[in-house]
Formats: C-alpha cells, structure tokens, sequence
C-alpha cells in the first residue's frame, strides 16, 4: 500500500508518494490529459480555418481589384466587351463581406464600442452570466440568418442575366458562413457558461493566457 513519507532524499517533495522506499512520480490526471489534448487540437483548427478564410478573402480582393482595374483599361481601350462586369462583382462582393465576416467570428476580431457595463454589475459571475446572454443574443441571430439563407439558397430558381448560371452559387456564401459562425457562437457559449459555473477558474485561465 502507497504510504506518504516524511523521509525524503534532496529534491523530493516530503509529502510526496512512495511505494515503500521508491518515489512515485507524480502524472498527470488521465481526463485531463485528454482534455488538454482536444483543447490542443480544437487551438489547431481553430487556427487552420481561419487560415483558409484569410486567404479566401484575399483571393477575392484580388480578384475584385483585378476586375475593376480591367473594367477601367477597356473605357479607354475597348478591346472586350464587359457586359459580366455588374454580375461578377456582385457575387465577389458579396462574397467577401460574408467570408470576411466569418473570419473575424473565429479570430474574436469584430468591431465593439467596448464592454462598459461590465464594471456595473457586481460580482465575477454576474459579468460570466453578461456575457453569457450576449453570446446567447447572437447566436439567435447568427441562427435565424443562417436558416433563411439556406433557404434561399436550396428553393431560388433565379439565374444570372450574362451567364444564365444559379443564383444559388452567388447565395451560397451566406449559409456556409452562418454555419461556421452558428458553431462557433455555440463554443463561445459553452465556454462562457463553463465561467458562470466555475468564475474561478476562468479567471485563473485568463490570467494564465496574459502572461504567455
């Protein structure tokens, strides 16, 4: 039977357990190593995505300025005709607002005015459980745009005037975004309603973060 020992040798703890006279090295805990794991991973994709959607929005923004630089050499220099001008922008527009915001979701990078009502309420949890219905508020948003866009997208039967192509394919950027910004809105809430129960640990979590 592990016994503790108050005889210890220089550099172990006096406390520390020993089977007989052999030190046990302490391990970690099982759950928390997987949990650390899968914190570890969800860090990677997190980071991954969001690499994807940079790059994204960057190929589109190239590709708008390319447009728009072409559409101004052929007014002096008509070469071409550009009747797909309008259609194409649209779509690379649109896509780009909603890819762009999707990846500022995943990187916490929107605009705010600043949390100022924080400083009012009293008591660590009382600040979890404001940001915890905030998260709340927006994913009941982020939820309803996502599920009318989907519709849109599946029942259109609409196509565009140049390329007689779906406008499905210009809609499409909506739903995918709003899914990504539904899974996302759900992790920020958990993680939120893991602070209301245990604040302590939040914190401690947090300041951990600020000194790395």
């Amino acid at each position: 039977m592990p016994a503790l020992s108050d005889r210890h040798s220089r550099g172990d703890h006096p406390l520390r357990l020993r089977a007989g006279h052999r030190p046990v090295a302490a391990e970690p805990h099982d759950g928390s190593r997987a949990m650390t794991a899968a914190l570890a991973l969800l860090a990677r994709l997190d980071r991954a995505l969001l690499l994807v959607l940079e790059t994204i929005c960057i190929v589109l923004f190239a590709a708008i300025t390319a447009i728009l630089t072409l559409n101004i050499v052929v007014r002096f220099f008509p070469v071409m005709s550009m009747h797909w001008f309008d259609e194409i922008l649209e779509m690379l527009y649109g896509a780009l607002v909603f890819y762009g915001a999707a990846a500022v979701w995943v990187g916490h990078a929107h605009f705010s005015i600043g949390d100022w009502l924080s400083k009012f309420l009293p008591g660590v949890r009382a600040r979890f459980v404001y940001r915890l219905l905030v998260e709340s508020c927006s994913l009941i948003f982020i939820a309803i745009f996502f599920k009318y866009s989907l519709d849109l997208t599946m029942q259109t039967t609409e196509q565009t005037t140049a390329f007689a192509m779906s406008k499905a394919w210009l809609y499409a950027c909506m739903p995918i975004t709003g899914g990504i910004m539904v899974i996302y809105s759900l992790k920020n809430m958990y993680i939120e309603l893991a602070a209301v129960l245990r604040p302590e640990s939040a914190l401690a979590a947090a300041a951990e973060n600020l000194n790395h």
